[in-house]
């Protein structure tokens, strides 16, 4: 029995190294600029070896974006499971709000996470890496729900244009003078794009 519980028990120490990692990193990019900061600086801050960092995360800009996949999967679960009937776009709608509606306990260090996402181009390309997942995910479920000529066109385009609202609102969030909170700057951001003909 006690052999059965161990890997559950490095899993929960493993989390818990990666989270501190990750928390030291986006400390240190913010103070100091993701650029300027080496791994072997995070690795010192932490008090592990660069090697040790490797096995946690393959790069620095790992350790600001995350795991890509598990949240992707999370935003497709969401749309699955929103009624058949309801309009695309209210349905990518509502899967990125149910994202949101996530458990955050320190709301000030996800507001730091999104400004440091946005202030190097190698984060940039990885957060269109994000989007490429996450279409990848997206679209043939949108496409499923959508009849008529060009469906997948229409599929591909409705998904592009939500991760571009999700986007613009997470980064308009982040911003150190707003106060109005990421569900309402989403609800807005969408609205902007409504389709006249819901889909």
């Amino acid at each position: 029995m006690g052999s059965s519980s161990n890997p559950g028990l490095r899993d929960i120490t493993r989390k818990a190294v990666r989270t501190r990692i990750a928390e030291v990193s986006i400390d240190l990019f913010a103070q100091q600029g993701f650029d300027a900061v080496t791994v072997e600086q995070i690795a010192a801050e932490v008090g592990i070896s660069s090697r040790s960092f490797h096995r946690y995360f393959p790069a620095k800009e790992d350790a600001v974006i995350g795991d890509l996949v598990p949240w992707g999967e999370f935003v497709r679960d969401a749309f699955a499971a929103r009624p058949a009937d309801e309009p695309v776009w209210d349905s990518l709608h509502a899967a990125f709000e149910a994202l949101l509606a996530q458990p955050n306990t320190d709301e000030q260090r996800s507001k730091r996470t999104m400004r440091v996402l946005t202030s190097a181009a190698s984060l940039r390309a990885r957060n269109l890496e994000k989007h490429m997942l996450w279409a990848s995910l997206l679209t043939p479920l949108a496409q499923e729900r959508l009849t008529g000529d060009l469906a997948g066109l229409r599929a591909q385009t409705l998904v592009q244009a939500s991760l571009a609202c999700f986007d613009v609102a997470m980064t308009t969030w982040a911003g150190p003078d707003e106060t109005m909170d990421a569900v309402e700057l989403l609800r807005r951001s969408f609205a902007t794009l409504a389709p006249r003909n819901p889909a």
